[in-house]
């Protein structure tokens, strides 16, 4: 079990720090407590995303998003007692507290039912040429290339695996061999791993259609095999089930601050004038849930990208929903963030 004391935050500090005390802890709850360690609140992955979604700054109190009147338990009840307060009430974590109301420990539903095996297929997309890092790609594929002690693949594979993943299917196209050779059928890591390769490169979608969708029963996890992330792939794919749609894409929020003061006016008369305005949008991060028939509507030999694949479904009026990322996050397309990666790689993995 993970020292819960990480978890816990002053009712003084802001969502931006409530988010780092969260991601760092990784026990996907922030505990807000006062100075004698009384529960205020708690902090999940839920109502940030929730504060995300409303674009609140990320200066809002914590006392502005945190639930106030969390579900907790005495420390002298039972295991049985607490594991069934928190599948009555579907919590993964339950406050432990004493008569005086004081935080006294954190009961954890994956502690209490053991590690969850899941079925849900992965598909990392591994056959991109990386041209934009070469020369180190000349003689190797970009999600080969070593972040810290391990391949970039490698370092999203075990992820998953951590999370309790055992199904990959891994597209490649530039020196497959090397990919093959280095992960086998996966056994190394106690997972199945089976491949699937382009022949001419088919788009981010495409690939979908060289799947053995006879295979494909569950939604599948897609991700693009050049990212670090510390996502937490359990509450991705419990939101993906909740919203019934037929495609969750992971999103991050983009700040662009336009460098001149900008006017608004009717005809020649000037109404405001606002200078250097922040405009935020979600962008994709690159990372989806598909749920099994969209996988299988995409035909051998299709040429598609998945934001082109995507917006036929919303055409078509079905369901397609977005996922806010908060936690860390790193897409290694050119030279920078390569470096960038192997200085920070060390803390992702330590926290």
């Amino acid at each position: 079990m993970k020292p819960w004391r990480k978890a816990l935050v002053n009712s003084n500090v802001t969502l931006e720090q409530a988010i780092e005390v969260l991601d760092k802890a990784a026990l996907r709850i922030a505990l807000v407590v006062d100075g004698g360690d009384k529960l205020l609140g708690t902090v999940t992955d839920g109502d940030v995303r929730r504060a995300l979604l409303k674009h609140l700054p990320m200066e809002t109190p914590v006392n502005q998003v945190m639930n106030g009147q969390p579900k907790t338990a005495e420390q002298s009840w039972t295991e049985s007692r607490i594991l069934a307060l928190m599948e009555d009430h579907e919590l993964l974590q339950l406050p432990l507290v004493d008569q005086e109301g004081k935080l006294v420990g954190l009961a954890s539903l994956h502690d209490l039912l053991n590690k969850h095996r899941y079925d849900n297929p992965v598909f990392l997309m591994a056959g991109g040429f990386g041209t934009r890092l070469r020369p180190l790609t000349n003689n190797c594929p970009k999600p080969m290339l070593k972040v810290g002690d391990k391949p970039i693949l490698e370092q999203i594979l075990v992820n998953f695996v951590e999370a309790g993943f055992h199904r990959f299917y891994i597209s490649t196209h530039y020196m497959p061999e090397v990919i093959r050779d280095y992960f086998g059928e996966g056994k190394k890591w106690g997972v199945s791993i089976e491949y699937v390769h382009e022949e001419e490169p088919l788009g981010t979608g495409g690939a979908l259609g060289l799947l053995p969708h006879d295979e494909i029963d569950q939604p599948m996890f897609m991700m693009n095999a050049d990212l670090l992330t510390s996502l937490n792939f359990q509450s991705f794919l419990e939101f993906h089930r909740a919203h019934d749609g037929v495609a969750t894409m992971c999103v991050r929020e983009y700040e662009h601050q336009v460098p001149y003061g900008v006017i608004t006016s009717d005809g020649t008369r000037i109404e405001s004038m606002v200078e250097k305005p922040i405009q935020r949008f979600f962008v994709n991060a690159g990372i989806y849930l598909l749920s099994p028939k969209l996988v299988k509507s995409v035909k051998p030999g299709t040429r598609i990208d998945m934001p082109s694949l995507l917006e036929k479904q919303i055409e078509q009026g079905r369901e397609v929903n977005m996922f806010p990322v908060h936690e860390y996050w790193l897409d290694i397309g050119r030279m920078d963030d390569f470096h960038k990666a192997q200085a920070e790689v060390e803390g992702l993995l330590n926290d």
